[in-house]
């Protein structure tokens, strides 16, 4: 309302000065007093619509920088003073032409729109501005998440399948930060001719658009900190300008973290230690997919995307509910492999399950992806 009420005022202003300026071409002594009084109803009723129209823009903009990083703020108050003095310097010539109370009021409220605009336009455009006047290094590169809660990640953090499972579960509150280096550089690795990183890269855009679905926030960072060749560097260097939290599933990157005295997360390590640990003779039910890399091999996954590898199963494939006995479990790349048999203590009429409804396919093209693995914990 104070915006509202002081733009109300000065058109209330402007009215009256008009007013009176009609009211003087008119040979009446009491034309110019009725034309202040008309000329300021006029006013405070255009005023009042237009103060809200401005005010309601004004709104918008507030709530969408509620949380204005220190370079915005910055940029904002350098683009305002700008707009404020633009506004001024383009009343110059009706200050010089037009000598009449009126335009300085005028001059005012002109000032004031440009000043407010060019505060907006600042605010939006922050990062260039700060770039631009050579203020990267002292300005922090703004970010949406709170600083200290979200996570960094580089290209390995993406491609892991632990971060979807993190944000499923609720456990990314702070919300991630994805440099933009690193958006591209999975990109890449998505069009490249390896089948197996070509998958995971495109595994992992898919799980950060799907984190974004839940309800995770996802920033993309646009800095490029160009004055760093080796993209760890620049990895380090944000997570100390932003004070967040590294993930990652890189060896080297966590050391050099760790030697920085930087807060870092190793996914893998995570994936490991919250890991289910099958012991040997224990009974599971998977769903046979499809067949193995060996003869008579049968593939199914468990819930949490696990691989389970099935002796003498082969002539299972498209059956449902599984009873087998894990033999041995390995820790790969892609996440646990389990080794089990066909369960000798369940008769195979109730141990062989049932067969896919409608149709389904016994074999998929491809592993299933996250989403889909994790869409059968709730299947089962």
């Amino acid at each position: 309302m104070l915006f509202v009420e002081g733009f109300r005022a000065v058109l209330v202003l402007i009215g009256a000065l008009a007013g009176i300026e009609v009211g003087r071409e008119i040979d009446a002594s009491p034309a110019p007093v009725i034309g202040m009084v008309v000329g300021a109803l006029l006013a405070y009723v255009l005023g009042g619509l237009l103060g809200r129209l401005l005010d309601r823009e004004r709104v918008g903009a507030l709530r969408r920088f509620e949380k204005v990083p220190p370079g915005e703020l910055f940029a904002g108050t350098l683009t305002g003073t700008a707009g404020l003095l633009l506004g001024a310097a383009l009343c110059l010539p009706f200050l010089a032409i037009w000598h009449s109370e009126l335009v300085y009021p005028i001059t005012t409220l002109v000032a004031w729109v440009f000043a407010w605009f060019g505060f907006r336009i600042g605010a939006v455009k922050g990062r260039q501005v700060a770039a631009a006047a050579g203020l990267t290094r002292i300005l922090a590169p703004p970010t949406e998440p709170p600083p200290g809660f979200a996570l960094l990640v580089d290209a390995s953090a993406v491609m892991d399948r632990s971060l979807l499972v993190l944000g499923q579960a609720g456990l990314l509150m702070g919300g991630l930060v994805v440099p933009q280096f690193v958006v591209d550089q999975v990109r890449t690795l998505a069009a490249g001719p390896d089948p197996v990183s070509s998958r995971r890269a495109r595994r992992g855009l898919e799980a950060i658009e799907a984190l974004r679905e839940r309800g995770v926030s996802v920033h993309v960072a646009a800095e490029e900190l160009p004055e760093y060749d080796d993209q760890s560097q620049r990895l380090l260097e944000m997570a100390r300008r932003l004070d967040l939290r590294l993930a990652t599933c890189s060896g080297p990157l966590k050391d050099a973290a760790r030697s920085r005295n930087l807060p870092v997360t190793d996914l893998r390590h995570l994936a490991e230690d919250l890991a289910p640990d099958h012991a040997a003779g224990e009974q599971l039910v998977v769903d046979i997919l499809k067949t193995g890399s060996q003869p008579r091999q049968g593939v199914g996954y468990l819930p949490d995307g696990d691989m389970v590898v099935v002796n003498d199963a082969a002539h299972l494939v498209g059956r449902h509910g599984v009873h087998v006995e894990v033999l041995s479990t390995t820790r790969t790349h892609q996440g646990l492999l389990v080794f089990a048999q066909l369960d000798p203590t369940v008769p195979p009429d109730e141990g062989w399950g049932h067969e896919a409804v409608d149709g389904a396919e016994a074999e998929p093209e491809h592993e299933p992806a996250p989403s889909d693995k994790v869409g059968s914990r709730r299947r089962g």
